[in-house]
């Protein structure tokens, strides 16, 4: 009788689901519509999905995990989405600073390019950045240059997710003669990688000034005829705005619409000299903007008007941009800082773009920008498990008073301490799992050596 009794009190308790990992903190930050802290929260993880996001009780209760990872002084966030950038250029970092952007392109970067890159230099400038991007917390990147299928490969072998720009440009390239080849190129790519689970590739023309109209427009029907994002420059200096007023009496929005090039998903890299006019027409097509503070500082080029544009509802994430002459590094970290610091600085308003519109550049709305808001940005059900896991024990991490606030203007790249793409745990305990460390590093400094020498012929 005692056995049956027994038994009716076990059937009846509450049956727990199982999940590959528990991830479980001081706090979660989930970006979700609501915008939950919440407090020893944790996250279940089944396959390369988030299954549910509630404090450590509620998850416990709920469901029993293969593997867990507690980290009681640590905060869960969703992993950092970086709108733009040039990966391989890695190999290029500090080759050329304190320059302006035409100068430091045409008698540096164009010069070095021509000489060194090639598949071999695309992989390993990739693994570089990726090695980087993985330690600071980044789990997703958009990427602009050359030989994109050799860095979905490498970025596949980080475990990385990106999406993916092959480079259209209107003179040779390190792997296309023409624009036609690169066009042709581009297909293949898209092709290649149609459907994958963590590459999005889509074709890149370099901006309205290095690629001819009818380049673009032929970009423009690629993109769309795969369904694919297209990724541009867009306005991003001064001389570019001065030059298209001067040439074509428009601004360099009101050309690329003219010819139709933003009917369809877009994202703009950089958007700094944007009037109202162009923000209307970015609104009404749905283009997504790329940020970057960084680089936008670094050469001179102006600061974007990003609460102006958000207020738009033009969903604007951030990049760092390449690393060789615009930006140095990778850290979403000191760009989300720093795109708050500046518009506080340039419009005298201390209540400009708050820590919490920084944050939300740097996870949901650069997933909007790229189009990946269902998939990533927040930690929500049924998004792809895509999470970093912070430290908050270093001296400049107490006391804490705002989580937010502190992921903004008080933590750095270097407490990330694990990451989660797609389900798999690519860092833990700041050990990059997926990588050769060592090997990558050696590479690097064998082709700094290379290129110093052939920059000096």
């Amino acid at each position: 009788m005692r056995l049956l009794v027994l038994l009716s009190i076990s059937l009846r308790l509450p049956a727990q689901n199982p999940v590959d990992w528990i991830w479980s903190a001081r706090y979660v930050v989930t970006m979700d519509p609501d915008r939950r802290v919440i407090e020893n929260g944790a996250v279940a993880i089944r396959q390369d999905r988030i299954v549910a996001a509630g404090t450590r009780p509620e998850i416990d209760r709920a469901y029993q995990a293969k593997q867990r990872l507690d980290r009681p002084q640590s905060l869960i966030a969703p992993g950092l989405i970086n709108t733009h950038t040039h990966a391989p250029m890695s190999l290029f970092r500090g080759l050329a600073d304190d320059l302006r952007l035409q100068e430091w392109l045409e008698k540096y970067i164009f010069p070095a390019e021509a000489r060194n890159v090639n598949a071999d230099f695309v992989r390993w400038g990739t693994l570089l950045a990726c090695l980087e991007m993985a330690l600071s917390g980044t789990t997703t990147y958009a990427d602009m240059y050359y030989f994109e299928e050799v860095m979905a490969e490498a970025t596949k072998q980080a475990g990385l997710r990106a999406v993916l720009g092959q480079t259209i440009i209107g003179f040779p390239a390190p792997d296309a003669k023409t624009p036609a080849d690169a066009l042709a190129r581009a297909e293949r790519f898209l092709e290649r990688y149609r459907n994958d689970p963590l590459i999005v590739a889509a074709p890149a023309p370099h901006a309205i000034y290095t690629t001819s109209d009818d380049v673009i427009r032929a970009a423009r029907a690629l993109a769309n005829r795969y369904n694919a994002p297209m990724l541009i420059h867009l306005s991003e200096t001064r001389r570019e705005n001065e030059e298209a007023l001067a040439r074509r009496k428009m601004t360099p929005v009101q050309a690329l619409d003219s010819i139709g090039a933003l009917n369809g998903r877009t994202l703009g890299a950089h958007g700094v000299w944007l009037d109202d006019g162009d923000l209307r027409i970015l609104k009404e097509r749905g283009t997504g903007l790329a940020h970057c503070p960084s680089s936008n500082s670094k050469l001179a080029s102006g600061v974007a008007r990003v609460p102006r544009i958000l207020s738009f509802g033009i969903p604007m994430g951030l990049g760092t941009d390449g690393f060789a002459g615009s930006n140095n590094d990778a850290s979403l970290f000191e760009e989300m800082d720093l795109a708050a610091k500046l518009q506080k600085a340039t419009t005298l308003d201390p209540e400009a773009l708050p820590a919490r519109q920084a944050l939300e550049m740097a996870t949901i709305t650069g997933a909007r920008a790229l189009g990946l808001e269902k998939q990533i940005g927040s930690i929500e059900s049924a998004k792809r498990a895509d999470l970093i896991m912070v430290r908050l024990d270093a001296p400049h991490a107490v006391p804490l008073y705002d989580v937010v606030s502190q992921l903004v203007y008080a933590l750095k790249a270097s407490d990330v301490n694990d990451v989660m793409v797609n389900g798999r745990l690519i860092v833990k305990d700041r050990n990059v799992l997926s990588l050769n460390s060592k090997e990558i590093l050696a590479q690097a400094e064998s082709y700094r050596r290379r290129i110093s020498a052939s920059l000096s012929k």
